[in-house]
């Protein structure tokens, strides 16, 4: 009887011009040991700005950017070319990441952009373990309905939310209320102007939800029928 295991494993493979692509190795386990099923890379499930740069024409793709704080998470969302920020989060644990999932539906997202710490020198911080298991348990949630998860690197982003707002003339009592928001557009902003390039998937361990993935959320009949 075949069981899966316990984990992925990240691999690189390389494209065309040479340019490594992360990839994860799906492995399932029997009796003689582990063998290598597959591997899902960035070319199968290519995040919203990696396509829209491919594909100037393509329609679809709204994406919820996260900014994953100890007491808040500030989110912002996308909508064509249309980027702003959205509501600051004071929940955490599943409270959180059900809300999370609730705002993606009713916003119509089919993945998530999830801020990931790194130093200046580009190294992970401890803060970054948090952040990858929250977005692994996401990534559970989204699968299940199709979505997808992935991590950005937000070095330098607080910063930079807190200087818009600032240009902006937002009053100090808006900038703390909002800065969070203002952090996770910094996140989109940054996710699109480098067309999705040096993002990394999030994959669950489910191989089952992994075919969901690949798959896609349903289709929305009415949003692409003059394709068809």
């Amino acid at each position: 009887m075949w069981t899966q295991h316990a984990a992925p494993q990240k691999l690189f493979l390389s494209s065309s011009n040479g340019a490594k692509i992360p990839s994860f190795a799906v492995t399932q386990k029997c009796k003689s040991g582990y063998m290598r099923v597959k591997a899902i890379t960035l070319d199968e499930l290519p995040p919203n700005a990696l396509r829209r740069n491919r594909e100037p024409q393509w329609r679809g793709g709204f994406s919820l950017g996260l900014d994953l704080g100890l007491a808040r998470t500030g989110l912002a969302l996308s909508k064509g070319f249309s980027i702003s920020p959205l509501t600051v989060l004071e929940l955490r644990g599943e409270k959180l990441e059900a809300k999370i999932i609730n705002i993606a539906g009713q916003e119509e997202v089919d993945e998530f952009i999830i801020g990931l710490p790194k130093s200046f020198d580009g190294k992970e911080t401890p803060q970054s373990n948090k952040v990858r298991s929250v977005a692994g348990r996401l990534a559970v949630r989204a699968a299940q309905r199709g979505w997808r998860v992935y991590l950005q690197n937000e070095h330098g982003t607080t910063t930079e939310a807190l200087d818009r707002m600032i240009n902006m003339g937002l009053s100090k009592s808006s900038q703390q209320k909002k800065l969070d928001a203002y952090a996770a557009m910094m996140v989109l902003e940054r996710y699109f102007s480098t067309s999705g390039q040096g993002t990394e998937l999030v994959l669950p361990k489910n191989l089952e939800l992994q075919a969901k993935l690949q798959r896609g959320p349903p289709k929305d009949v009415d949003f692409f029928s003059d394709e068809d």
